[in-house]
């Protein structure tokens, strides 16, 4: 069930100062914790008058017994004057009425930074499908939350082709080892492109500021690490940046 309710603050006359800003900073963190499990959806300031203290905020809630107990548990609890009105589904609501309802919007979670060090590329030339480049991977390291460790080289490339305007596309495929010897094989599919000036630069081995091109890959994961097994189940993309003798990846889980 949906419930706007509306709040009026009103501090006791002789409350200290000190009280009064650390009840408003633990408000703070409650609502934010409403937030977290669902129940705060929004909320306003009616600002008809500019000193006006009331606040209007939307709430979820199994009950409106559930959720006398949530507001009555509130930092603020003893100087509000509450007034709770329960709301009902509309036909015409544009939610109700739309195909489907609004799917959750992907975030995405740091998984490691890998810093891999490139050996000499092998050129094949003109191929069907453009320029082909082999470039492999002969080192580096990566770290992120609860991941660390190293690239193998001899089973790490990145098996390129590169386009007329210089736009590169990347198959990239390499193994990881972590600190307690898990290995990880990822592949990544991805492209990099800018403007002919700055891919003339990137072409010439210098080193250019990473926000000045594109550089994004789609990333899978692969383990036999029982530990892991959480990768083999993700979806993840990676955006990468080109350096002297190197290439950085930062890859992200998408949730």
């Amino acid at each position: 069930m949906e419930f706007l309710v509306e709040f009026e603050v009103e501090v006791p006359e002789g409350t200290r100062e000190s009280e009064v800003e650390q009840r408003l900073r633990d408000e703070a963190a409650a609502a934010a914790k409403l937030v977290d499990e669902g129940h705060l959806l929004r909320v306003w300031r009616r600002n008809a008058v500019a000193d006006d203290p009331t606040v209007i905020g939307l709430y979820a809630a199994d009950s409106e017994a559930k959720l006398d107990g949530l507001l009555g548990a509130l930092p603020l609890a003893d100087w509000m004057q509450v007034t709770v009105i329960p709301l009902a589904p509309h036909p015409n609501d544009p939610i109700a009425v739309a195909p489907m309802s609004r799917l959750p919007e992907p975030r995405l979670t740091l998984v490691y930074r890998l810093e891999a060090v490139l050996g000499e590329p092998l050129d094949l030339g003109e191929v069907s499908q453009g320029h082909r480049r082999i470039v492999p991977q002969i080192g580096g390291t990566f770290e992120g939350p609860g991941l660390k460790g190293k690239l193998l080289p001899g089973v790490s490339a990145d098996w390129q082709i590169v386009l007329p305007d210089g736009t590169t596309l990347g198959d990239v495929r390499y193994t990881l080892q972590t600190d307690d010897g898990a290995l990880l094989y990822v592949q990544s599919r991805g492209v990099r492109h800018g403007s002919a000036a700055v891919l003339a630069r990137l072409g010439r081995g210098e080193d250019i500021d990473a926000s000045e091109y594109t550089f994004r890959t789609s990333t899978q994961i692969e383990t036999a690490c029982r530990e892991l097994d959480w990768l083999n189940k993700g979806v993840f993309i990676s955006v990468g940046g080109r350096l002297q003798g190197g290439v950085i990846y930062e890859t992200y889980l998408v949730a």
